[in-house]
């Protein structure tokens, strides 16, 4: 099959016009791709920000247009160009219905997340959704039939451990990224928070290779700045907000609550989000009852929860947070104490299991000073403590449907005490 010499342009509300051709032309027309149609970017944030409803594809042509802006700014040749900007559009074939939603319960059943999944596709080891008779090419072919290896578009994508890493791997994965510079600025623009409202062309403009090393230039020093401090603002105000992590843990809990989990599962990560939310409704009264309750937005209400915990609290609950299964035992036996059924008790434990970014982290950001490579982010410095803040009060969070709050709340944090003595 002859290569392809067409082109489109992609016409953004983040990024303006984006330009589609070779590789990328071919490969946003496989079904993998265009199944990210159908996945919400930011979960069920649209829950509580009615305008959250873009999608993981919209997300996948942005980082697409970010790293091709980087590769044009680095003056790289067009196989790593294509190779680089062929990452960032494949990046998030992996993910399951209502993206990070899930993630948890991904690992439980399979041992790995979507970036696994995200790379098997790429090296055509994925589950296959094409219907019968779509004889289009698998996405390995797509990439060789251009001149692009795709174990080296996989490495991006999804590091081996132990292999060398790749120069251009920090600009997929790094505290500064494509992927990061697309989602904090398109989040903020469809929730309608401005928080996230990063300047995303400094940064495409002023990042440096260096010696085998992503850095940014001297005059971009602001812009990283407002990056780091934008980041940590997002997360606090969007994705741990307290309603958002309310529909989470009642979507998780539908999906470790069905019969077969964790292993039996597999089909129900490669779904859109309305093919979930459809096919939970038939499998169970309680994976039933959540969908319902989501569709309708029936949210279940935090009835108690711990802001501050001291460090022997924090390692045991910690080692809840590790394990889905103490979790869930737990979530029983605080429904088994109030004489509610099981499953109306759910434990948000995200304000422990989140990992605050460390001074290493953001040390490994580094910015240019005349011809000399320093990392001025180290060091703490004024905007560190808002940068290093828990995204969320509550370190552990305590909820219950809507109707059983008013006799569940006064009594789940008695029970609480005396189920974790």
């Amino acid at each position: 099959m002859p290569v392809s010499r067409r082109r489109k342009t992609i016409f953004d509300p983040i990024h303006g016009s984006i330009a589609l051709e070779g590789p990328s032309l071919d490969l946003v027309q496989h079904p993998a791709f265009q199944r990210l149609w159908g996945i919400r970017q930011t979960g069920l944030a649209h829950l509580v920000f009615p305008g959250a409803n873009h999608t993981r594809l919209e997300h996948s042509l942005g980082v697409y247009g970010v790293a091709r802006q980087m590769a044009e700014t680095l003056a790289l040749d067009r196989e790593r160009s294509e190779t680089l900007a062929c990452a960032g559009l494949l990046h998030d074939l992996g993910h399951g219905p209502f993206s990070h939603t899930l993630e948890p319960s991904l690992r439980e059943a399979r041992g790995f997340g979507h970036e696994r999944r995200s790379r098997d596709w790429i090296l055509g080891a994925g589950p296959d959704p094409r219907p019968a008779g779509d004889h289009r090419s698998p996405i390995p072919r797509i990439l060789e039939r251009h001149g692009l290896d795709p174990r080296e578009v996989a490495e991006l994508v999804d590091p081996s451990v132990g292999r060398r890493p790749s120069a251009l791997g920090p600009l997929l994965h790094g505290a500064i990224d494509a992927d990061r510079i697309d989602y904090l600025q398109r989040d903020a623009h469809y929730t309608g928070v401005a928080h996230g409202m990063i300047d995303g062309d400094r940064l495409r403009e002023t990042v440096r290779l260096r010696a085998g090393r992503i850095v940014f230039a001297e005059k971009g020093r602001n812009a990283v700045e407002g990056f780091l401090v934008g980041r940590a603002l997002m997360y606090s105000a969007v994705y741990y907000h307290k309603t958002v992590r309310a529909a989470e843990v009642m979507a998780q809990s539908a999906v470790e609550r069905l019969p077969e989990f964790p292993s039996g599962i597999e089909e129900l990560f490669g779904l859109r989000d309305g093919e979930l939310l459809s096919e939970l409704r038939t499998r169970g009264r309680r994976p039933k009852d959540l969908a319902e309750r989501l569709l309708d937005r029936r949210l279940f209400k935090r009835a108690w929860g711990i802001r501050a915990l001291r460090p022997s609290e924090r390692r045991r609950w910690t080692g809840v947070a590790r394990s889905p299964a103490r979790r869930r035992a737990l979530e029983d036996r605080l429904a088994d104490a109030l004489g509610l059924p099981r499953g109306d008790v759910l434990l948000d434990l995200a304000g422990v299991a989140h990992r605050a970014p460390s001074l290493d982290d953001w040390g490994r950001v580094a910015v240019l000073e005349g011809d000399r490579i320093v990392h001025p982010f180290r060091s703490g410095g004024s905007w560190w403590s808002l940068a290093r803040r828990p995204p969320t009060l509550w370190a552990v969070s305590a909820y219950v449907p809507p109707e059983r709050l008013p006799s569940a709340g006064p009594a789940l944090g008695r029970a609480a005490r005396r189920v974790l003595s």
